[in-house]
């Protein structure tokens, strides 16, 4: 069992599952779109203020069968989007192909710190100073969101646009514990720095899951 475990998790067969769930997406692109979450568990980017911690050690989070995911996510939606952690610890070529079979659209949450696998509608790159993002997310993304925690954030976020392609859209949202102290700020960058976007968490301010 073991050893089918180590093949079937190489291939993507099965995957650690921090959580599945049906919400609305908060921030990004698609906020406001309804969509189905499949949080993968184990995440070595270690971000202090991450809010989910709990999801970093994958060794918590039980192996499951990509069917099960995708029978579970195909019921009742028509958006996948694929989270951690950070889910390009592991191969995605399976889940999505199966994803798409059933005729949902594949989105996928990544700090880009692995390979890209997978084929996915919509790629949110999302970059963390401890490790930086692969070339290959870097040219597939297709938005950019920097999370701003401090004020040294927004000269982090103009070297990563210049490193992802040219169509990528490019979104400034702050950490939720420093809303108060950074919008201000982020809401000036943006009006002088107009390529720029605001992307709000607003699953929080409405206190959805």
């Amino acid at each position: 069992m073991i050893e089918y475990n180590k093949v079937a998790l190489a291939e993507g067969k099965i995957l650690p599952i921090m959580e599945q769930f049906y919400t609305i997406q908060g921030e990004g692109f698609y906020s406001g779109n309804a969509a189905y979450f499949i949080r993968l568990g184990g995440c070595d980017v270690g971000c202090h203020w991450c809010d989910v911690k709990e999801s970093w050690d994958a060794a918590l989070h039980p192996l499951t069968k990509v069917e099960s995911i995708v029978d579970q996510a195909a019921s009742i939606a028509n958006l996948a989007v694929i989270t951690g952690g950070e889910p390009l610890m592991y191969n995605l070529d399976y889940l999505t192909l199966k994803l798409k079979e059933a005729g949902l659209q594949t989105n996928i949450e990544t700090s880009g710190a692995y390979e890209m696998s997978g084929d996915f509608d919509w790629v949110c790159l999302s970059p963390k100073k401890a490790k930086l993002p692969t070339s290959s997310a870097y040219k597939a993304a297709n938005e950019l969101k920097i999370i701003i925690y401090n004020k040294h954030d927004f000269i982090f976020a103009e070297e990563q646009a210049e490193k992802v392609n040219e169509n990528a859209l490019l979104l400034l949202q702050t950490e939720w514990s420093k809303k108060e102290e950074m919008m201000p700020l982020i809401i000036e960058y943006v009006k002088k720095n107009p390529k720029w976007k605001i992307s709000l968490q607003t699953h929080k301010f409405l206190d959805i899951p």
